[in-house]
């Protein structure tokens, strides 16, 4: 099994890589997909969170009131750490299960939006890193995901910077162009792995 962290700035495009890497083949664990997941209804993920925080950060149906609970602890670094402390080992031992359950040969895809900040790097195998301009990632959160202008920046500015991630990167995706030019990169990136997937003891 070859573990590979992919990663990226928001409005790098990592999102479409994942999807392009997926239909080659690769297994997909996206842990912002997982953390939704932990906290559904009926799960002791969601008990735990409502223990923590009060019945309040639920909505009228029982779900999870996110933008509610963001409300609370991105103003309170400890009430923060308490959510991590809650739903982090939930993710992580969810993300295992699917990575065992993937196979001595899959090339297994960990989404992980914010490796480079949390120095998850020496975690995988080989780090695959989406880069694009800082330009490029403005243009595609205002025009893509209506943010304003300064919006996009806070949330650009709250993140790695671009050399940050490039300084952990095995490979580099080039994503400042369009869809076409995008997609023959992932496919020389999906040989790569394969080859260094083969390469691996274990592997048959």
């Amino acid at each position: 099994m070859l573990k590979v962290g992919l990663t990226g700035g928001i409005g790098a495009g990592k999102s479409e890589v994942s999807r392009l890497l997926a239909s080659q083949g690769a297994v997909l664990i996206d842990a912002d997909k997982i953390a939704r997941e932990v906290v559904e209804p009926g799960t002791p993920g969601l008990a735990a969170v409502v223990d923590a925080f009060g019945p309040q950060i639920l909505t009228p149906e029982g779900t999870l009131d996110r933008p509610g609970l963001g409300s609370i602890v991105f103003a309170d670094s400890e009430r923060l750490a308490t959510l991590n402390s809650i739903v982090h080992p939930l993710v992580g031992a969810r993300s295992m299960e699917l990575e065992k359950a993937a196979g001595p040969d899959a090339v297994v895809i960990h989404d992980v939006p914010l490796l480079a900040e949390n120095n998850l790097a020496p975690l995988y195998d080989v780090v695959v890193v989406v880069d694009a301009s800082p330009q490029t990632q403005l243009d595609r959160l205002i025009r893509l995901r209506g943010m304003s202008e300064s919006e996009a920046r806070a949330r650009m500015a709250a993140q790695a910077t671009r050399e940050q991630r490039r300084a952990i990167a095995d490979l580099v995706i080039d994503n400042d162009g369009p869809l076409e030019i995008l997609q023959p990169q992932v496919g020389k990136v999906w040989a790569e792995l394969t080859r260094r997937a083969a390469l691996r003891p274990g592997s048959r």
